[in-house]
């Protein structure tokens, strides 16, 4: 007689479904605290003028303070995200460069977001906001931290793991196409570098990755099915 069960041997380690929302939940406090939804002071983008990005940052300076602090947060379960699902996968029997270029883009991404939000927190000290040329140049360099530094690794990191994902049947063929999407999205953004209408892509990765990351954290299987025989 057959019998078939899964092993209870799952993997062990943080679940990353949580860490995507906890990830997730953090970003968006962040970006509360500096997007305005009823056309109110708001964080400036990169198309607006300097004295905008200087006027901003001299009178908020709290406000840019708490962004930093939570996008810094935020950083923290993305990467352990990224090291979490890469051990899944490899517990699940997956031996590919995909899950080598996850984990690089993972912790690239992370790495990122957390320069990102130091260089806000310098920014929104005393003496700095009020050096227009210095607050500038740190502007710019902490958007494309934020900016294509994110979009273009993340997307890295989805491609990685839906890659060898679809090959060994381990998530929903929906989520695979999904992110496979989004990491084209993803590379794509960096044409914002030379051509600022592209500057669109960044967030069009960003916010349905939230999606796509809460989704395969609680998709991906702890566990390979085993099949045991007994006569």
């Amino acid at each position: 007689m057959k019998t078939t069960n899964t092993s209870k041997n799952g993997h062990r380690g943080p679940h990353p479904g949580i860490l995507a929302i906890v990830y997730t939940l953090l970003f968006n406090a962040g970006l509360y605290q500096v997007v305005s939804f009823t056309g109110g002071p708001h964080f400036p983008g990169p198309w607006e003028s300097g004295e905008a990005i200087t006027t901003y940052f001299q009178t908020y300076p709290k406000t840019v303070l708490i962004c930093a602090f939570l996008q810094f947060g935020a950083a923290i379960p993305l990467g352990i995200f990224a090291a979490t699902m890469v051990s899944r996968l490899q517990f699940l029997g997956v031996r590919a460069a995909g899950v080598h270029i996850a984990l690089f883009g993972g912790l690239m991404t992370a790495f990122n977001m957390a320069a990102s939000a130091f260089i806000l927190w310098v920014m929104a000290h005393s003496g700095i906001a009020q050096d227009p040329t210095v607050l500038r140049a740190l502007y710019y360099l902490g958007f494309s931290f934020g900016g294509v530094g994110f979009s273009v690794p993340f997307g890295l990191l989805v491609a990685g793991v839906c890659i060898p994902a679809a090959f060994f049947k381990l998530l929903p063929k929906w989520l695979v196409a999904f992110g496979l999407v989004l990491a084209v999205i993803g590379e794509l953004s960096v044409l914002s570098m030379v051509i600022p209408q592209a500057l669109f892509l960044i967030p069009l990765t960003r916010f349905p990755g939230f999606i796509w990351l809460i989704a395969a954290g609680f998709a991906l299987p702890r566990a390979v099915a085993s099949v045991d025989t007994a006569k």
